[in-house]
């Protein structure tokens, strides 16, 4: 019972290091700089997860590669891949794995590592001989040979080991030739016997229905010669059995001296642990108790450390996450009520300067005899529409990057161009107006095939300095201030429905490229008399 306690305490420890020891080197590989400390680390942990993540463990180890070829180190190109093709060979892929060995081979060869050498050759060797490919088997064992002849001899004992792998392939080829010679042989005898009956058949049918002697000699010879048919294919069954049986032989010659090797080992180890065990038995026990004991004291730290670090980790990932949504939305919000421009400029100073424009068209729009109209629909009715028409606007505005809505009071509506746009263009302006206008009668037309109230809009625009700013704290509001734009608003209040009223200065913007109609004069407070113009189309090849 002590034992297997002592030995689920192992277990767990050993679960934890290898969690911790992967952690410390993906830790440092985070902090590496250097292409070849990169190198050694993704190599590291190639060889940590080769058992249990084999995917991880070859995308680490073609990473190594990679940066070992490009400082061409042909000692750690070796290694890595003599490594990735034990991988591929745990995972039973025969083609790659070979690939692998024979880059191995050769980047040891180049860098003088006798050791990765040798074992990428014996590697090599079994996969041949595994397959049948006894030849090639054989041409790996003896450049092992050769290769350990000319180190100084065998120090590990793999000199022994490969000069038995080259008796047993060769008497393997041996025994293939003799039966690939046998089976010739065999196979030239079946088609003249073949031959000769089909001889004997034709001298049969040319006969006459009374046998001769020498048609029962005929006869004769016929059975015989196929009982020697019959007598030639059972021998060629044997000799195939015995072709398979020798390569079987073969596959588990290699699994035996495998086996064999790993049972020396063993029993060598056992008998150096029970040495060790009868010198330090007295005080190993209470020694291995008390360092258990720590150990897992530590490991249950630990893993109560990087528990509680990991749900710390989500529980900060999914606040960040819920500020970053509502930082958004704020941003969305902030954007839906002033210009990009401002809104950028309220977030990085806490407060936005009042700024004069020398040059902006500001264009107002109402809807005549508004309040008679009002009392012939509900509430829920008369927001409807007033939501329908404004929604309208915005989309006609949002079309042009240029023009920046202010604000809608009651039923009139503000909007501003040469706020935000690099370049002042009132063109926008104009043509967003008559866009309002249509759309004003297409919704006129519908109400009143549905015989409904109906709203009729006025726009008035002009052009001209202006101050504009955010006021207010709780439900601060950015807006516009000036002559110009009680000016525009005369000419809205002034102008018809289903028209654009524009002032002198804006006409005199657009005169080249709209038809445009006067009206005659209004008088403007500080301003005297001012012409006005109906905005008609736009000139032949504008758009409109």
């Amino acid at each position: 019972m002590r034992n297997y306690f002592i030995l689920l305490l192992f277990t767990l420890c050993s679960s934890l290091l290898l969690a911790q020891s992967a952690e410390t080197l993906e830790a440092k590989l985070a902090k590496a700089t250097t292409p070849s400390d990169k190198m050694e680390l993704k190599y590291e942990l190639a060889k940590l997860y080769s058992d249990s993540k084999k995917e991880k463990a070859l995308e680490y180890n073609k990473d190594a590669f990679i940066i070992a070829n490009k400082l061409k180190d042909n000692f750690m190109m070796a290694q890595i891949a003599f490594l990735e093709g034990v991988i591929y060979g745990k995972k039973r892929d025969r083609l790659r794995a070979i690939s692998r060995f024979k880059v191995a081979r050769d980047n040891a060869s180049r860098a003088g590592a006798t050791e990765i050498h040798l074992n990428s050759l014996e590697r090599l060797a079994n996969i041949s001989a595994n397959n049948g490919k006894y030849k090639e088997a054989y041409s790996y064992v003896k450049e092992g040979l050769k290769l350990k002849g000319g180190s100084g001899g065998s120090s590990s004992g793999g000199g022994s080991k490969l000069a038995k792998a080259e008796k047993s392939i060769t008497k393997l080829i041996n025994e293939k030739t003799k039966l690939s010679n046998e089976n010739r042989r065999l196979e030239k005898d079946k088609r003249a016997l073949k031959e000769e009956v089909f001889s004997l058949e034709n001298k049969l049918k040319t006969g006459s229905s009374a046998l001769t002697p020498e048609q029962k000699r005929i006869l004769e010879t016929l059975g015989e010669k196929e009982k020697q048919l019959e007598s030639l294919a059972s021998e060629k069954a044997v000799a195939e059995e015995k072709r398979k049986r020798l390569e079987r032989k073969y596959a588990q010659l290699s699994k035996e001296e495998m086996k064999n090797e790993a049972l020396v080992k063993e029993q060598e180890a056992e008998l150096m642990a029970a040495e060790m065990e009868q010198e330090k038995q007295n005080n190993f026990r209470n020694i291995l108790m008390g360092a258990i004991g720590s150990l897992l004291l530590f490991a249950l730290l630990l893993f109560g450390r990087l528990r509680a670090n990991r749900k710390a980790k989500k529980e900060i990932e999914a606040k960040s996450q819920i500020i970053d949504e509502e930082r958004k939305r704020s941003d969305e919000l902030l954007l839906n009520i002033l210009p990009a421009q401002i809104a950028t400029e309220l977030k990085d100073k806490g407060r936005v300067k009042a700024k004069k424009y020398n040059e902006v068209s500001v264009l107002f729009t109402d809807f005549k005899n508004f309040s008679g109209i009002a009392e012939r629909m509900t509430p829920d009715q008369l927001v409807d529409e007033l939501d329908h028409c404004f929604k309208a606007f915005d989309y006609i505005i949002g079309q042009y990057d240029s023009i920046e809505k202010i604000k809608t009071i009651g039923d009139s509506y503000m909007c501003a161009i040469g706020l935000n746009a690099p370049k002042f263009n009132v063109e926008d302006l104009i043509k967003a107006s008559l866009e309002m206008q249509d759309f004003m009668e297409d919704y006129k037309m519908d109400r009143v095939r549905n015989n409904k109230p109906f709203f009729e809009a006025r726009i008035g625009i002009h052009t001209g300095p202006v101050v504009a700013g955010i006021v207010g704290f709780n439900k601060f509001a950015y807006d516009i201030w000036g002559d110009t734009v009680n000016i525009a608003s005369r000419m809205e209040s002034n102008g018809q429905v289903g028209k654009v009223n524009i002032s002198e200065s804006t006409y005199n913007k657009i005169r080249s490229r709209f038809q445009c109609e006067h009206r005659g004069k209004i008088s403007a407070k500080n301003k005297g008399m001012i012409d006005m113009y109906f905005v008609k189309k736009p000139m032949a090849g504008q758009m409109a």
